[in-house]
């Protein structure tokens, strides 16, 4: 019993991250549509908060937890949708209207990396030996893939963006963590309302400089799939998968996104990788994973909130 049910775990989680794999081919369609990036991302997260929060409303223990809010903890919901969803999101959409997926996909794969070398420090417990090889690992990928680095203009921009977003994104993750185990709510609650307060200033922003565009009905499957299946029904199926996977299994499946997101690059979007740019993808993708699992080791079966592009 007990080994089906870790069976199925695994398996949701999988698919859980096949789908926010899918997520990076649909918003590069949607952007080649010219959907508006900023609008596109605030459409996106609202319309999925919209989704999770009457699970909230309709439970009388979340309904008093956040009359219980206190001001600290709304400060730190509020800073935490603005990292996580108003810039790191934000960032992700702008960027990938400039560079291909997989490149994107990365640089945010260096996320971990940057988490772990300052709260490694702040928890004195410095980087391993081990853990500096990942990260020489996870450079030298990323050199190989960028190589000869006769980089466009265009592109130059879009990785200024995507750098931007990398490092809110690990900030996101060490507030989140933060949040997490010390104010002890419940994931959907955090989620939840700091998904509300970035995707809101998402919207108010994306509405204001750049408008709505014209929406057909194609791009408005396209923000609503992301929003309902991507994003609210994915981030449930994921926290079900995590009461009985370990972090360190919950790392190493969501390592996957890196691969599933270059080959359905290469299906959908047309975007081919030659030898030398998967060669730089496995060493990126085998270094990140060694910083991850080297985090992990000393407990196991302790899961902590990761920002994980959705």
């Amino acid at each position: 019993m007990t080994s089906n049910l870790h069976i199925k775990a695994v398996l949701q989680a999988l698919f859980v991250t096949f789908l926010w794999a899918t997520s990076w081919v649909l918003i590069k369609i949607g952007l080649q549509a010219s959907l508006p990036a900023i609008t596109f991302a605030g459409l996106r997260y609202f319309i999925a908060f919209l989704c999770l929060f009457p699970f909230i409303l309709i439970d009388p223990i979340h309904r008093n937890t956040i009359r219980s809010f206190s001001r600290s903890t709304w400060i730190q919901l509020t800073l935490l949708g603005i990292m996580f969803y108003a810039v790191t999101q934000g960032a992700q959409f702008i960027s990938l209207a400039f560079l291909p997926a997989a490149t994107l996909s990365l640089l945010l794969n260096f996320s971990p990396i940057f988490v772990a070398l300052p709260s490694g420090f702040l928890n004195k417990e410095p980087p391993s030996i081990i853990q500096w090889g990942g990260i020489l690992l996870s450079t030298i990928g990323a050199i190989v893939y960028f190589l000869p680095l006769n980089i466009p203009s265009v592109q130059m921009f879009g990785l200024t963006i995507a750098f931007i977003g990398v490092l809110a994104n690990s900030g996101s993750s060490l507030l989140g963590r933060q949040v997490n185990h010390r104010s002890g709510l419940s994931p959907i609650l955090i989620t939840s309302i700091s998904m509300g307060i970035g995707g809101s200033l998402l919207l108010v922003v994306g509405a204001t400089t750049q408008g709505f565009g014209h929406l057909d009905l194609v791009q408005w499957l396209i923000v609503g799939w992301l929003a309902v299946v991507n994003t609210a029904l994915a981030f449930t199926l994921w926290n079900n998968s995590l009461r009985t996977l370990t972090a360190v299994e919950s790392s190493i499946i969501n390592s996957t996104m890196l691969p599933q997101i270059a080959v359905l690059a290469w299906l959908f979007l047309d975007e081919p990788l030659n030898i030398r740019q998967i060669f730089g993808i496995v060493l990126v993708g085998v270094g990140t994973l060694i910083v991850q699992l080297w985090r992990s080791s000393p407990n196991p079966n302790k899961v902590g909130y990761r920002a994980v592009s959705r």
